[in-house]
């Protein structure tokens, strides 16, 4: 079941759980399925890969592994915070726009569209 996740890909994210807490990054991918999301450079896991073919090398891959919602938080671009995302309704409730919690500051997609 696809939920409705407030983070979206190219965010920046604050990790705040596990071996990487307290570090940004920015998301990579979403996995609205499983409720997870892949952050750049960090939650890094080793993977030992067999060579597809003769001229492939193999060996031990280091790549990121998702990361639950729950634990991270959109870093706001005007603040510089983690924070939660709320929802403003502009042009007569035509479109909703994300804004930071602690300051009310909207926060543009990655492709800078509302």
């Amino acid at each position: 079941m696809a939920t409705n996740l407030n983070i979206k890909k190219g965010d920046n994210v604050m990790i705040i759980t596990g071996e990487d807490a307290g570090k940004k990054g920015k998301v990579l991918k979403v996995l609205p399925d499983e409720e997870r999301v892949v952050v750049e450079g960090r939650n890094k896991v080793t993977k030992h890969q067999k060579p597809k073919n003769q001229r492939d090398t193999g060996g031990i891959v280091e790549r990121e592994a998702s990361i639950h919602v729950s634990n991270v938080k959109v870093v706001c671009p005007k603040c510089g915070k983690p924070t939660r995302t709320g929802i403003e309704f502009v042009d007569d409730k035509a479109k909703k726009i994300r804004v930071c919690k602690k300051c009310g500051a909207e926060i543009p997609t990655a492709d800078g569209t509302r």
